[in-house]
């Protein structure tokens, strides 16, 4: 069955240039060219998409953007609006628009975009597993049961229908990146390319070549073309972690694109046009990062269309067991082993534990865990958490002598960037540092020394990077 497009808009010359060109797409469409005409359609005609323009004689396109978002939910709505007018495009973004197109109408943007529509309305949405393995990502989802899973599962599945750049907070560890690949994976881009990017991680003179591309001898070092993400991602999404971390100038260059949905690489004189999905996040505040002059408020704007917020893991503890099962269950895919199982003492005491490092935490512990215990059974004393670290593994003696240096530190003032889990591995590596020195590298006699086993020991020596 060929779609139907529903073309709204108040000037003939417009609606006549809509239906060229769609027909030349091979869709059939019907016009309107006011609200109430729209609305008439709607309720006897059959649409797998609709154009409307912002301004019309009986009311606005927000207004109809909202009548369709509540009585026919399944029709994507692209809202017209005029050339750099973004604080009617932000508008139409969040009264459920799944997208906009700028006057005078790019015919090539239009086409993009009614093809993503169209692929959109076409996807069976039910199809897409939001818990445990997901169609697209070999690891497990979002996870669990709890009123905040569900109510964050429901916002997932209502924002993967938009093209809106949506914002994700949480804290670290939280599942930020988890919540952006499950609407990628509900989305209409399901298909195309998922990227994620920290850009925290890239060092800030290298940012606009790795995020647009560069030319051949644009700069030292520059000795071929290279594709930047953006272009990595297209018709798919590009994540961006920790986006409060980008510098400023190349803040202006992605609130540009944007904008304009077209990237400059690096010494390139033409720009090039882009479809891609903008999400980001990051675990700081951004209205702090905005007042701090970290951040630019026009971008802040854009990325911030609508905000999608992932709960800590302390607020829905009794996901606890389903997600320990389901990470436990990784960890024996990946290790060819047993699956381990919790013993009760040990949920007990998961129950009662705060997780300051989220699920991110909960896979560590349970990592370690899993490699201590004994016949695949997990019992309490095999959980080291966070906040016990430093007490948890070196003996007395060790102890008394690593406390003055924490002490030492205990009354300095922690900025927004401390990291309490970066601070105690420190002091474990100091301590373990310390015990192979004395023991002039004698393994066994250095975990003796410390108070754990010699396992225990080899299996820290590889985490913390020391083997």
């Amino acid at each position: 069955m060929t779609d139907r497009i529903l073309i709204v808009d108040d000037e003939p010359d417009i609606r006549e240039l809509l239906e060229i060109t769609l027909g030349r797409m091979s869709l059939q469409t019907a016009s309107a060219k006011d609200v109430a005409g729209a609305k008439r359609l709607l309720a006897t005609e059959k649409f797998n998409l609709c154009l409307t323009d912002m301004k019309l004689t009986d009311g606005d396109g927000i207004e109809l953007v909202e009548h369709i978002s509540k009585n026919y939910s399944q029709i994507p709505v692209a809202m017209i609006t005029a050339h750099g007018n973004t604080e009617t495009a932000i508008k139409a973004l969040k009264a459920g628009a799944f997208d906009f197109v700028s006057k005078p109408v790019d015919l090539k943007k239009l086409r993009n975009l009614v093809t993503s529509a169209l692929s959109l309305s076409q996807k069976d949405n039910s199809t897409v597993r939001l818990n445990g393995e997901v169609e697209h990502n070999s690891g497990p989802s979002i996870t669990g049961q709890s009123p905040q899973i569900n109510k964050l599962r429901e916002k997932i599945s209502k924002l993967s229908r938009s093209q809106a750049p949506i914002f994700i907070s949480g804290e670290s560890g939280s599942g930020k990146e988890l919540a952006a690949r499950a609407i990628h994976d509900n989305s209409a881009r399901s298909a195309a390319p998922f990227i994620a990017v920290n850009c925290g991680a890239i060092p800030q003179e290298l940012m606009e070549s790795e995020l647009f591309g560069h030319m051949k001898g644009s700069f030292t070092g520059a000795e071929q073309n290279k594709q930047g993400l953006f272009q990595a991602a297209q018709k798919g999404t590009l994540f961006l972690d920790e986006v409060a971390d980008l510098p400023l100038h190349t803040q202006v260059k992605l609130l540009r694109v944007i904008q304009e949905k077209s990237i400059r690489p690096v010494g390139a004189q033409n720009e090039l046009p882009i479809d891609v999905r903008l999400l980001s996040a990051t675990h700081k505040n951004l209205i702090i990062e905005v007042e701090q002059g970290r951040l630019r408020q026009d971008l802040y704007f854009r990325i911030n269309v609508i905000e999608l917020a992932v709960p800590p893991l302390r607020d829905r503890q009794q996901d606890i067991p389903e997600l320990g099962l389901a990470i436990l269950n990784k960890i024996a895919r990946e290790n060819d082993a047993p699956v381990c199982e919790l013993s009760n003492g040990a949920l007990a005491a998961l129950h009662n534990y705060s997780f300051p490092g989220n699920v991110r935490e909960f896979e560590n512990i349970l990592q370690r865990a899993a490699t201590l215990c004994e016949e695949d059974i997990i019992l309490e004393s095999n959980l080291e958490f966070i906040l016990a670290t430093s007490a948890s593994f070196i003996s007395t003696e060790t102890q008394a002598e690593v406390a003055p240096a924490v002490t030492a530190n205990s009354n300095v003032e922690l900025d927004a960037d401390f990291s309490l889990e970066k601070h105690l591995e420190s002091i474990e590596i100091k301590a373990i540092e310390k015990a192979l020195i004395e023991t002039r590298w004698n393994k066994t006699a250095a975990a003796k020394k410390l108070g754990m086993s010699f396992r225990s020991l080899r299996y820290r020596l590889k985490k913390l990077g020391l083997d």
